[in-house]
Formats: C-alpha cells, structure tokens, sequence
C-alpha cells in the first residue's frame, strides 16, 4: 500500500493515514474498537516523536495520556476522570456511573458495562436494547456479583 489509506486488523482496529511500502508512514491515527485512538506521525512502521511513545494516546471519554503530570489516576484506576471534567456533584446527588446521560436500568437487570443484562433470559442487550449475546454462566456469576443492578429508589439504599 501507498499513499493515503485505511487498514483494518483482524481485532477491529483501525489505520487511517499515509503510508509507504505497506508500512505506516507519515501522520497516521489507530482507532481502537473501545473507541480509543492514538495518533501519531510514523516511520517505517514506527510511531516516532518527541514522546517515548511517539505520539497521543486519547481514551474513548476524551481522557489524554500523560507520561510526566498525570494528574489523577492510573490505567487500573480512573473514576475520577469525570469530576475533573465536570466538578464534583454537590451533596445528595449522586453519581453512580461515568455515562452521560446515566443509562436507565430496568428493575431486576443489570448495567454489565457493554450493555443491559436481563438474569431472566440470561441475554446481554446494548443501551439502545438491541441484542448483544447470551451469558455464559461464568459471565452470569460475574454480573450479578459485581455489577449495578437496577433497583426501586426505595431499594437503592438498602444495597
């Protein structure tokens, strides 16, 4: 390949950029299937730059990697992304996830992060309820012992 392109790898990443002898080369951007992307200007298949990595890793939130100055988290712990964007909410409300607008949990279901689960069927539907899979039962145990189940405003204090 040569000159502009896009490539797509079997993980469902993808490069769209400028490159020369099937190699990335010159300014280019990876997007990763979690909706994170890293840009770069590459050589020969290298991304190079002023930075030990050679150029910007973003977050799907918009989060931008820092190896010098990060401020507030590591890769294993970043619940505070959105107070620094947003602020801190004042006393009494509460934020119990990071989505914007918070995803509306059907009464016995859980938010399993890629979507809804419903115990019943034991089937994972996206936010917009469209079919995802079925839930082994290792996933199923994983789920209900781990994530937001939604619950009656009555209920949610009593968790």
């Amino acid at each position: 390949m040569e000159g502009r392109a896009e490539y797509v790898f079997p993980s469902g990443t993808k490069y769209i950029g400028n490159m020369e002898d099937g190699m990335f080369h010159g300014r280019g951007t990876l997007y990763f299937p979690n909706g994170g992307k890293f840009e770069a200007e590459w050589e020969r298949g290298r991304a190079v730059g002023s930075s030990g990595s050679g150029g910007q890793l973003t977050f799907r939130d918009g989060l931008q990697y820092q190896e010098t100055d990060w401020r507030y988290c590591d890769r294993i712990d970043r619940r505070f992304w959105t107070e620094i964007c947003h602020g801190i909410k004042p006393a009494g409300r509460t934020q119990l996830t990071d989505r914007r607008p918070e995803v509306e949990i059907p009464l016995g279901w859980y938010d399993c992060g890629d979507g809804l689960y419903n115990p019943q069927n034991r089937m994972v539907y996206s936010h917009n309820m469209t079919f995802l899979r079925n839930a082994d039962i290792d996933e199923h145990e994983w789920i209900v012992g781990t994530c937001r189940k939604g619950v009656t405003p009555e209920e949610q204090f009593n968790h």
